[in-house]
Formats: structure tokens, sequence, C-alpha cells
């Protein structure tokens, strides 16, 4: 274990901040992702915060604005709980990178991706608590983790429409696969926005605004938004771009690994699918010979209307290279472009091309 109770072979990104996911075989058949094989995103130095003197601030666009400790939140609102699972928007940006570089940005593979079961109250409850005025149509959120990533640097945020805030499903979650938040997945309590990219469920809430517009912190109004493939994102300001919200549907081969070297014969394939907001994955097919055929492959439980599915399939595998591919289809009919090349952008967000492994088999 690393200092952070992280396995030992996590692909770790950056220190300080720790940046880290797990080895893709690690993620392979296991729906609910142990504590230390949770990917971490940060984008400043992890608060240790005293969850005997932590408040909760609602304020805003409210009738009754309200200050809450944890004990407020847990003896005064229903806890609930829900399998969820978060997505870096930069999960599988490795692929992009092949494509074209992108200066600045971390090559996530395919393990900026895990789920797990998350407890708390809701979030609908504490702002029917606080009473939403009318004009309220997002809900912002702030912590206190200053990040040098914004100039100025400025504490972490973001917000949400109001209409997701309310709808049953977000959580301000003090606790992850039956354990208490840990410090680094944002103790004593964070937001869990299911459905929607990891950066929205923002860590360490201090502070829940209701607002007429959507937040303007820049991981907000700048960071996460999909920029056209001949932008400068140096040049990038507020509004440019497309606001990452809902996670795109994407899939990825977990076993075997790329570069492995197998034996011939029949071999199990496995690998993870997700669909955000409002979607499930409903089908997912691999390939051996470039997409002129496919086989379907058999999905796993589904353990939640906010949880990934594993899915495996077998197939024959002859002597020298195969390159095994995977594409997913969603309750909408939509399915994955081709090529990396169809979805690169300067920020290297939402790498929803294929998944692609490549193996050597050999007596």
């Amino acid at each position: 274990m690393n200092t952070w109770d992280k396995r030992d072979d996590m692909v770790v990104h950056g220190t300080d901040p720790y940046n880290a996911e797990a080895p893709p075989g690690a993620l392979a058949d296991q729906i609910i992702t142990p504590l230390d094989t949770f990917y971490s995103r940060n984008h400043g130095p992890v608060p240790d915060l005293d969850p005997g003197s932590w408040r909760l601030t609602v304020d805003g666009l409210v009738e009754r604005p309200l200050t809450l400790s944890l004990e407020d939140l847990r003896s005064g609102f229903p806890e609930l709980s829900l399998v969820a699972t978060l997505q870096c928007a930069g999960n599988r940006r490795a692929g992009l990178v092949e494509v074209r570089d992108i200066p600045g940005e971390d090559p996530w593979g395919p393990g900026a991706t895990s789920t797990a079961r998350w407890s708390g109250v809701g979030l609908a409850g504490v702002l029917a608590r606080a009473g939403l005025l009318p004009e309220a149509a997002h809900i912002a959120f702030a912590a206190p983790d200053v990040s040098r990533l914004a100039d100025p640097a400025q504490p972490y945020g973001g917000s949400i429409p109001v209409a997701k805030a309310v709808g049953g499903d977000v959580l301000l979650a003090w606790a992850m696969n039956d354990r208490p938040l840990s410090p680094l997945h944002g103790a004593p309590l964070r937001v869990v926005v299911p459905g929607w990219i990891g950066a929205r469920s923002v860590k360490w809430l201090q502070r829940v605004t209701a607002r007429e517009e959507p937040s303007d912190n820049y991981f907000q109004a700048t960071a996460y938004r999909l920029l056209p493939p001949e932008a400068d994102p140096a040049k990038a300001g507020p509004g440019d771009g497309i606001s990452l919200g809902p996670v795109v549907l994407n899939t990825a081969i977990l076993s075997p690994g790329d570069g492995d070297r197998l034996r011939p014969g029949l071999t199990r394939i496995t690998g993870y699918a997700y669909a955000g907001d409002g979607r499930t994955v409903a089908r997912v097919d691999v390939s051996l010979d470039g997409g002129d055929s496919w086989i379907q492959a058999d999905l796993g439980e589904q353990a939640g209307p906010w949880a990934w599915r594993h899915w495996h399939t077998t197939a024959e595998l002859g002597e020298g290279e195969t390159v095994i591919a995977a594409r997913a289809w969603d309750s909408c009919g939509a399915t994955q472009p081709d090529s990396a090349r169809d979805v690169w952008n300067p920020k290297g967000y939402a790498n929803t091309s294929w998944s692609r492994v490549r193996v050597t088999c050999a007596p």
C-alpha cells in the first residue's frame, strides 16, 4: 500500500496532486471496485478536514439558508444508498494521445472509471428543506481545495442543473463501500452525481448554492468543455466549446491486456461498458478482424441504473498478432465510433472510440 492506501500497482499520473488509476486487469470481474483500486482525480492538494467542526452551507436562491453539521445531516434526513459508477472525463485519453499529442494533460487509460456503493442523504431533500426559489436553475458546489490549474488559482467547484439536483438520485455522501469516506475520496462529505462526469461529483463539499446561471468556477466554465479540434486550449475562455455533463457511452477491454503474450486457443475476453444519464448498456460486440465480423458478448448483472455493466466472451485466437476490438450499444440504439481520430479534441475528453488491445499468441 502507498501513502493513500492504494494498491502498489496503481498507474500514477501525478503525486502532487495525487492522480492515479488501477491497471485494467484489476477492474475485471468486480462490479464494486475495492477502495484500494478506485481511481483518484484531484486538481489541488487533498484537504484534511475535521468532521467535528466541518459545516455545510446551503445558500443562494433559497427561502431558508442552512448551516448543517454532519450530525444534522445524519439525524435530519433519511439515509440513502446507491451503486454508481464515476468516470473521469479524461478516461481513455491515452488513445487520443496516440492520434496527436495533448500537452499538459495526463494520459489516462481505461482505469479512470470505478464503481462504489455510496451512502449519505439525498441532495433533493436538503434543497427542499432550504426551499428553492422559482428562479433557481442551477445548483453550484464549492470545495476548499485550491488548484493552481486555474489562473488565478482558485478553489474547486462546479454545478448541475436544478432538474438533475432534485431528481432524487444525487447524493451528499459520507460513506463509500460501507466505510466512511477517506480524505482522498472527499471526507467528510462529497457530492455523487450519478451518470455525470466525475468532475461534477465535487469532493470535500462545503457549500451548496442555488443560482440562476451555471457556476462561474474555472472548472465549470472553462476547464471541462469539449473544444473543436482546431481550438487552442490556452486561449479558450468561459463558455467556449461544449460543457461536459452526462457521461457518453463507452467501453473498455480489461483482459487480456494490451501487449499480452498468450497461448493460441480459446481466450476469455472481459471488459466494462457504461452509458450515462438516463441510458443503459444494451449490447457489447467484440471483433478479431477489424470490425468485419462481430461476436456478441455476454452482459453481466446490472447492479443499478447508474452502474457500469461488465461483459465477457470467449474467442479462438490463432498464432501471431491479433487486435481485439470492442464496441457498446446503449438503450437508445447509439454505438461508438470506430476511430479515435473521429473524436480527437485538444483537451482529450470523451474518447468514445472502439476499445482495442493488441495481443500475440505463440505456443
